[in-house]
């Protein structure tokens, strides 16, 4: 199948884009490497066509989807913290960058395109867990501009088939570990450096972290699965896990004792996020395979052996 991965060289994207090329699908990646880096491409490198180009400029979308059956739309301002320091850009990229693309999909006739949204849609809703058909309360200009993209989705009519899938704390091999890294490669990074875990807040608030390869697995399943058009899926375990606890299991992973700091809360955090994935199971057959603590072994390994690349 003649695939599009935008953000293709991103952390989640360059995840995807090495199974869709195992896979022997035909893949072609736009990335503007604002984020994503091209080591992130090198398993399979010589299989992809990797296009540089901005999802915002509509020439080089346009070029991206030419001949493309399925599009996935990864490309983003993926920071909730990044997006309280450039609100214009994050709903730029994250809002316009989706019309752009939708737009660009439509002429070329493309069959299907696979949104990656975002558990911040949920945002202030106090219901747990999150469910689908809850209503959005987003907290950060991420979260209200990945609602954004949801909503010009399901706008597109006449359009491509949309799948909406709502990512819960994805971790795994090659996450940015820069100054808006997500927790746990934050975590990773102090246990390598010998240096203190900071926790914002108490270490109470809970997660539902998601390995990549499950996330992987269930963009795979969106491909095809005729049910799938239209629908808003939640892509996570099911399972909390408190900040103190993961402090604790990456200590275990690492074989590092974690001395912890705890800093003021941070805008834009929620207290309590844990998905139902009742709908993503009955309509994708999606089923995450990784534990935690497994997951986080294998991160702590692999990304050990990608460091020289990355350095």
């Amino acid at each position: 199948m003649r695939v599009l991965v935008t953000g293709g060289a991103g952390f989640i994207g360059s995840n995807l884009v090495e199974r869709l090329a195992a896979c022997d699908h035909s893949v072609r990646v736009l990335d503007n490497f604002s984020t994503g880096v091209r080591s992130n491409l090198a398993p399979c490198h010589d299989d992809v066509d990797v296009l540089e180009g901005d999802v915002r400029d509509p020439d080089v979308v346009a070029r991206a989807v030419e001949g493309r059956e399925v599009v996935f739309h990864l490309a983003a301002v993926n920071s909730v913290q990044r997006s309280f320091e450039a609100p214009g850009a994050t709903l730029e990229t994250n809002a316009r960058g989706t019309l752009e693309v939708l737009r660009a999909a439509r002429r070329a006739g493309v069959r299907r395109l696979v949104y990656a949204s975002s558990s911040s849609v949920y945002g202030a809703n106090p219901g747990s867990p999150r469910r689908e058909g809850s209503e959005p309360q987003p907290l950060s200009p991420y979260g209200c501009s990945k609602l954004a993209g949801e909503r010009i989705c399901e706008s597109m009519e006449p359009g491509p088939e949309t799948v909406v899938l709502r990512y819960f704390n994805v971790y795994g091999p090659r996450q940015d570990g820069g100054s808006y890294a997500a927790v746990v490669p934050r975590f990773l990074a102090a246990a390598r450096a010998g240096n203190e875990a900071v926790v914002f807040g108490t270490g109470r608030q809970s997660r539902d972290f998601t390995f990549v390869s499950d996330v992987v697995q269930a963009n795979l399943l969106a491909i095809d699965v005729p049910q799938a058009a239209g629908q808003r899926l939640n892509i996570a375990t099911g399972s909390a896990t408190t900040i103190n606890e993961l402090v604790e299991v990456v200590g275990r992973a690492t074989g590092v004792d974690l001395d912890v700091r705890h800093g003021e809360p941070r805008a834009g955090d929620v207290a309590h996020s844990v998905a139902d994935i009742t709908a993503a199971r009955r309509v994708l057959g999606y089923a995450p395979t990784t534990e935690l603590a497994d997951g986080i072994r294998q991160t702590a390994l692999l990304d050990a052996e990608l460091a020289p690349a990355h350095g």
